[in-house]
């Protein structure tokens, strides 16, 4: 149920409204995102398949968002974005404009559980997004991101979907911070 994003306070800390659905979120090995479920940065290192019914004709953005950065307790670099996908036709995600490439989770050491949140949006139409694209060779430019703005600055109003899973620490953390010195 799309209300337990509530549970987990994504609503208020990333969006103000509970999404209509829950977007349907699967990593390798049929790992499936379930809200609030613990999964490990080795799990989620690789891009997951993300599905929802898409209506004809439409375009969409997807977001991956760490609202918990450096921790949930300090998050003073409220909010790094793991992924970031726009103009998306239907579901197809893979034909969709990549502004931010993904990122597996990357939580540091003794900083607990980060939440991790999906949210799809339905574009007006067709966007020209002027964000600068990032690679998932580098971490700058991702920390301090807020999807309340992106959304404000493209029209693109409340996420008609969204899912998340919670992660800590594990021994992948320190190979992914090894890509981002790219």
């Amino acid at each position: 149920m799309a209300q337990d994003l509530k549970t987990h306070q994504v609503i208020p800390d990333v969006i103000d409204n509970v999404p209509p659905s829950v977007l349907q979120v699967t990593y390798p090995n049929n790992i499936k995102v379930e809200i609030g479920k613990e999964l490990t940065p080795t799990q989620v290192k690789d891009k997951p398949q993300v599905h929802w019914d898409a209506e004809a004709g439409a375009f969409y953005t997807l977001c991956m968002t760490d609202p918990d950065a450096p921790s949930r307790a300090a998050p003073k670099f409220r909010e790094w974005h793991h992924w970031l996908v726009g103009n998306i036709p239907g579901n197809k995600v893979e034909e969709g404009e990549v502004l931010s490439d993904y990122i597996g989770s990357g939580p540091p050491p003794d900083t607990g559980l980060h939440r991790y949140v999906f949210l799809l949006y339905k574009q007006p139409g067709k966007l020209s997004f002027d964000e600068k694209r990032l690679t998932n060779r580098s971490g700058e430019n991702r920390n301090n991101f807020a999807i309340r703005k992106f959304s404000q600055k493209y029209k693109l109003g409340d996420p008609i979907a969204g899912n998340m899973y919670q992660a800590a620490w594990d021994d992948y953390v320190p190979i992914l911070y090894k890509q981002l010195e790219g």
